[in-house]
C-alpha cells in the first residue's frame, strides 16, 4: 500500500461522540415533527387548536422532553464522566422507550416515515447507551 491510500485514524473521544448522537437524534426528531405537517389533516389541526398539542400545558411539556435532547449535545461535552455516563445511559433509554412506543403506534401509510426515523432514532439512542455504558475507566 502507498501512502497516498493511508490515512490517519484519530480516536475519538466518547464525549464528542455521544454529543455526535445527540445531536443526529435531535435532527431526526425535528425532521420527523417538520414532515408530520405534510399529513393530511395536520395542517388543518394547526389552524383549528384540535392538534395533539392544544393546549399551553401540553406545548410546555412537549417542549421540556425536545430540550433534554438538545441540551444533551452541551452536556455531553463539559459533564464530569460519572455524571455524564449516568445521564447519557437514563436518558438514551428514556428515549429509546419512547421511540419504540411511537414508532410502534404510528405505523400506518401516512406515517412509514415516521416509523422509519422512530427505528433511526432507537438505534441511535441504543448506541448513546452503548457508549456510555461502554466508557473506559482510567
Amino acid at each position: 500500500m502507498n501512502n497516498s491510500t493511508k490515512f490517519e485514524d484519530s480516536k475519538v473521544n466518547t464525549k464528542i461522540i455521544l454529543a455526535g448522537l445527540w445531536t443526529s437524534v435531535t435532527l431526526c426528531y425535528l425532521y420527523g415533527d417538520y414532515f408530520e405537517l405534510y399529513t393530511p389533516g395536520k395542517a388543518r389541526g394547526l389552524v383549528e387548536g384540535t392538534n395533539l398539542l392544544d393546549s399551553p400545558l401540553k406545548l410546555l411539556l412537549a417542549s421540556v422532553v425536545l430540550a433534554i435532547p438538545a441540551v444533551m449535545v452541551f452536556i455531553s461535552l463539559i459533564a464530569k464522566p460519572v455524571v455524564n455516563r449516568m445521564l447519557n445511559i437514563i436518558l438514551g433509554t428514556f428515549f429509546t422507550l419512547i421511540m419504540l412506543f411511537i414508532g410502534i403506534t404510528s405505523f400506518s401509510d401516512w406515517y412509514l416515515f415516521y416509523t422509519f426515523l422512530a427505528i433511526v432514532e432507537c438505534v441511535i439512542t441504543i448506541l448513546i447507551v452503548k457508549y456510555a455504558w461502554s466508557w473506559k475507566k482510567v
